[in-house]
């Protein structure tokens, strides 16, 4: 009998063993399985991960694997910023029993991985992190999302998701939700949003009242949706969609009632009212078309009312004149669709407002025209029209989400914009103090060697942060230059036109593509636009005058020896430390390479910049 007992106990242990090791084994497979799918692999092992079956996943090198330490099972899988450019299956995760059962963590941010959401993902029902930002993820959320209670993060932005939001209310401890930058419709559902540390819907097709958020988020929260009322966004939800209530059913006496007779006369006053609308709308379209033919007879090609101001340069054109500032739309009826992507105060800015406010053509360039706009509100804002760019309106409104999240002091985001199939609309906002451009060549008060390197400085480090942040979405400024370099009311450069010239005027990439040798070279033309700038803070001369280009000039001089001769006199004049505007220059004469290549990367330029800056503000103190 004890034999007995004795082979039943070893044979249960070998059962038990033999069990864990299949389940091992099974977990071992899907992972890899999973692992080559999301990577875009074809079958084939990733062999920067080293996820290999003869390998143990919480011991040996399984790289973003962690496991629990007590019963070793999988908890998180850490998979973030790979250039991973595969499909995603999380039913090949969320159907394994053991995986499911034990998975807390999964983070996919930052890949290319296309896809959907599987509805197995509610069998995942451990999940407390669920990050899929920045992929190209599409198809409607499915409903099993809200059966994961333990959920605490669910981030799902910039990504292409449309439908409806799911029951998501229901996570009782859900703290992050992040879905920015999608296509999701609907109406945002009654979140308790106390519970929330982050929360963004903002740039998608949300539609009607935001529920009440008892002022735990601002309005950047909620922009970019158009059909978004209510607060915190300054747009105040309309009483004109109610529902109409049917009348009782229970019989009246014939004839028409007092009431009745009320309620006709209203119908009737209500109809004249809307044809009174429709006639005046109607006029105001004729006349809007006479303006706007009226502004391209005076801006058009012909150029004809365009006079070129004094040491202004031929690439930007500059005319003093006051016209209503109106745009046509393909149909002839004009679009109210403007979307406004700042908090700032043309939050109330509304496209009819814009057409109809008096504007000052201040600049023509190659890409489109340039306007300043007094609101009726008194707020002065500028609008770049850009007319015939090819771009599709889906890759526009994408851009300028892209670069309305690209947030840094020094570069000038728009406010808010307008796109049609034959023009864009985009709204700054101004700065008084004019260009880089103006201040170089059109002032009698000539600017300080410490006032210019500091401008080169500051321009170095908000172009290194523009290519870093949106590079590789395949968007640069793609058309730097000192006109397109502001100063705000401290007198600070500040970088403004960002992103709208088209990758198809660069080098022929295709637009919206972010291939490495195409977006690297389209970088690299903005190093080049950067030395230019420089060049033109320390020769004060235009980059094209009197038939003479500065590149050319520059390296002329510097070949024959004469470096000395390049700088600007009046920095020559205050003594100002001329080993250390050689050393600019030689940067500038680097960002100008005739081969892209041999340039350096921004974030290069920048501290290089920088060094220079820091040698100069120290031999300042020591002076003192």
């Amino acid at each position: 009998m004890k034999r007995l007992s004795t082979w039943i106990a070893f044979a249960t242990f070998l059962f038990l063993l033999n069990t864990t090791t299949c389940v091992e084994y099974e977990v071992k497979r899907t992972l890899i399985q999973f692992l080559a799918q999301v990577s875009g692999k074809d079958g084939q092992q990733n062999s920067t991960l080293l996820w290999k079956q003869d390998a143990d996943p919480c011991n040996g090198p399984w790289q973003g694997v962690h496991c629990d330490p007590q019963n070793m099972s999988i908890k998180k899988l850490l998979l973030d910023n790979l250039n991973f450019s595969g499909t995603l299956d999380l039913a090949m995760l969320c159907n394994l029993q053991p995986l499911a059962a034990s998975l807390t963590y999964l983070t996919l941010d930052g890949n290319k991985i296309s896809g959907v959401i599987a509805s197995e993902v509610g069998n995942c029902k451990q999940l407390t992190r669920l990050h899929l930002s920045g992929n190209q993820l599409a198809g409607h959320l499915p409903s099993s999302l809200a059966m994961l209670n333990n959920l605490k993060r669910l981030d799902i932005s910039n990504n292409q998701f449309s439908g409806y939001l799911p029951d998501l209310p229901r996570i009782s401890g859900l703290s992050v939700f992040l879905a920015h930058n999608n296509y999701l419709g609907g109406t945002i559902p009654a979140f308790e949003f106390s519970n929330f540390d982050q929360f963004n819907v903002s740039f998608n097709n949300f539609h009607g009242h935001i529920p009440n958020v008892h002022g735990y988020f601002s309005a950047e929260s909620f922009l970019g949706n158009p059909e978004l009322c209510g607060d915190p966004l300054p747009k105040n939800c309309s009483d004109q969609h109610m529902p109409i209530t049917e009348a009782p059913t229970s019989e009246k006496p014939k004839g028409a009632s007092k009431e009745q007779i009320l309620m006709y006369s209203g119908y009737a006053a209500l109809g004249v009212i809307i044809v009174l609308f429709v006639v005046l709308k109607l006029c105001r379209r004729k006349k809007g078309e006479k303006k706007v033919e009226a502004l391209n007879n005076r801006v058009g090609g012909g150029g004809g009312g365009v006079e070129k101001p004094r040491n202004v340069s031929s690439e930007y054109k500059s005319e003093v004149s006051r016209s209503e500032f109106s745009v046509p739309s393909e149909s002839g009826v004009v679009s109210q669709s403007l979307v406004v992507l700042s908090s700032h105060a043309a939050m109330e800015l509304r496209l009819e407002e814009l057409l109809g406010a008096p504007a000052e053509l201040i600049g023509r360039g190659k890409n489109g025209s340039l306007y300043k706009v007094m609101l009726d509100n008194g707020i002065m804002v500028v609008v770049k029209r850009i007319k015939d760019w090819t771009i599709s309106s889906h890759d526009f409104k994408q851009r300028m989400r892209i670069l309305s999240q690209a947030k840094h002091p020094h570069v000038l985001p728009p406010l808010a914009f307008y796109c049609s199939r034959q023009e864009k609309l985009l709204v700054y906002e101004y700065q008084q103090n004019g260009s880089l451009f103006k201040l170089l060549h059109g002032s009698t008060k000539a600017l300080d060697w410490s006032s210019r390197l500091g401008i080169a400085a500051t321009i170095a480090e908000a172009l290194a942060f523009l290519h870093q942040e949106v590079g590789h979405h395949g968007i640069v400024h793609g058309n730097l230059k000192s006109s397109n370099i502001l100063l705000n009311k401290n007198m600070e450069a500040c970088i403004s036109e960002c992103g709208i010239m088209d990758m198809d005027d660069q080098r022929g990439s295709p637009s919206g593509t972010s291939t490495d040798a195409g977006a690297l070279d389209i970088l690299k033309g903005d190093v080049y636009g950067f030395g230019v700038i420089v060049l033109e803070l320390l020769t004060g001369k235009l980059v094209k005058g009197n038939g003479i280009d500065l590149t050319d000039w520059v390296q002329s001089v510097v070949r024959e020896e004469w470096t000395g001769e390049v700088f600007d006199k009046s920095l020559i004049s205050e003594y100002a430390s001329e080993e250390r505007m050689v050393n600019l220059l030689q940067v500038a004469i680097r960002c100008i390479n005739p081969s892209p290549q041999a340039r350096p990367t921004m974030n290069q330029v920048a501290l290089m910049v920088n060094t220079i800056k820091e040698e100069e503000e120290k031999s300042l103190i020591y002076e003192v």
